[in-house]
């Protein structure tokens, strides 16, 4: 049988559990999209930011499957983890929520996930 103590400290960890479970849940439905702020030259590393625009250049990186493409004159790398399936052209528009890095002396905006990146495909 649980001590006094024993079965207050288990009602404290099954409450912290259920109130991390339910903003996790709210979190995941509200999505990245209230956080987000939009991208600038500005941006810094490791900010969370959103950008929408025309693609002007797609490339494959054959090494590892990767894609970059750019956008506003921004650079977005998508990992191959997330590029798996997709399927973007040149002149398709594009809205991506990703991290902002600095390779090689510029921004670039880091998208880790494909759900970040809605295409709208120009016909």
């Amino acid at each position: 049988m649980l001590m006094r103590q024993e079965r207050v400290a288990l009602l404290l960890l099954v409450g912290v559990a259920a109130v991390v479970i339910t903003a996790n849940s709210a979190l995941t439905i509200v999505g990245k999209q209230p956080f987000a702020r939009p991208f600038s030259a500005d941006s810094p590393d490791g900010e969370l930011v959103v950008i929408e625009g025309t693609v002007t250049r797609v490339n494959l990186i054959e090494n590892g499957g990767h894609l970059s493409l750019l956008v506003a004159n921004t650079t977005l790398f998508i990992p191959e983890s997330a590029a798996r399936g997709l399927v973007i052209h040149r002149n398709d528009t594009v809205r991506a929520f990703g991290i902002v890095e600095t390779y090689r002396g510029k921004k670039e905006i880091v998208i880790s996930n494909a759900g970040d990146l809605r295409v709208t495909t120009v016909p």
